[in-house]
């Protein structure tokens, strides 16, 4: 019987699911409001529709899942299936997400961080594919990461390796919500730019995006400030120019901690493309080391926003995989106290 696999990234906002085969063909997509505001258990009942709507739409029965992998915000206790915290979903704490999906499902079902099933699906069939040392930043809402050293993904002791976006960048800043200030994400996601944009703005620096948002800078999106770029307006080159410069001191520290072999850029921000990595380049060749700088390319992601969804069956199917061959292996262990 054919084995499929269910990949899910859960968001503030939306959520998103894939239905691939074995072989990580994608055969079926859709996509749900979160429903975040109405609490765990309504986030969880609308993910499980949406599992069960891509059944349906492919022609699917239940028992011909193989497993099913979530890519999930915030903190985790991944090995529990449990999500401890999330920051984007109101009342989420300590949410047992894999439990209660085996228990609806009758299915295996892995959790891991939502950044770094982005970066399972970069690195397997995306910028990263054939690659043994990567780094993944999403520039999005936030700055989130993940590393591959040598061929393995980085976890640490807390399952926190890799928080590149609160490397601290000064020593008085922007407060962030890890209860420090000065990280780099505050400044290089995509709220970093608007702020920084706003900020131009409120100083009296005259801008076609005052114009355009009729002066209500709550409207402005990094989209918008590309666009400006592109007509050449000051304060949107300005922004771009010095976000793409911080970003840069921040990936000289990344290459010369983590000696990639290659960095890349996703989220929404990767959009802006060289009028934000230009900067940046220029800042990697200068201050970096020059051995590991040349062994390293900067490129933006391959796979968008499906490289979440990819990276989660990615990530489930090697889990259950694994779980599979522990247990083969224990059952043929001989036992000597019969």
């Amino acid at each position: 019987m054919e084995r499929y696999i269910i990949g899910m990234d859960l968001g503030g906002t939306n959520i998103k699911a894939g239905l691939f085969t074995k072989n990580f063909v994608r055969v079926a997509e859709n996509r749900a409001h979160t429903r975040e505001k109405e609490g765990p258990e309504a986030v969880l009942q609308c993910m499980l529709r949406t599992a069960r709507q891509l059944m349906e739409d492919a022609g699917v029965e239940q028992e011909e899942i193989g497993c099913m992998g979530i890519g999930v915000p915030g903190l985790l206790d991944r090995k529990a299936g449990i999500s401890v915290f999330s920051p984007n979903l109101t009342g989420w704490e300590n949410v047992p997400v894999a439990r209660w999906f085996e228990e609806h499902l009758s299915i295996p079902v892995f959790i891991d961080n939502d950044v770094r099933m982005n970066l399972y699906g970069e690195w397997y069939f995306g910028a990263g594919k054939n690659k043994q040392n990567v780094v993944l930043l999403t520039l999005g809402t936030g700055l989130g990461a993940g590393v591959v050293m040598d061929g393995h993904v980085l976890y640490g002791a807390t399952g926190s390796a890799g928080e590149i976006g609160h490397m601290n960048m000064y020593r008085t800043g922007r407060p962030c919500k890890c209860g420090s200030s000065g990280c780099l994400g505050r400044y290089v996601s995509a709220l970093g730019l608007l702020r920084t944009v706003r900020e131009k703005i409120e100083g009296g620096q005259p801008s076609v995006l005052s114009d355009w948002t009729q002066r209500d800078l709550k409207q402005i999106t990094a989209k918008m400030v590309s666009e400006a770029f592109d007509l050449g307006d000051p304060v949107a080159r300005n922004a771009l120019y010095e976000t793409g410069e911080l970003l840069g001191y921040g990936l000289v520290n990344v290459i010369n901690l983590y000696n990639p072999e290659i960095i890349i850029v996703g989220g929404g921000m990767a959009a802006a493309g060289e009028r934000l990595l230009a900067r940046t380049r220029e800042i990697v060749k200068k201050h970096a080391l020059e051995l590991s700088q040349h062994a390293c390319e900067i490129v933006t992601a391959f796979l968008g926003d499906g490289a979440g969804i990819l990276g989660a069956a990615v990530f489930a199917w090697k889990a259950a995989s694994r779980q599979e061959e522990k247990s083969e292996k224990e059952r043929w262990q001989p036992s000597f106290f019969c």
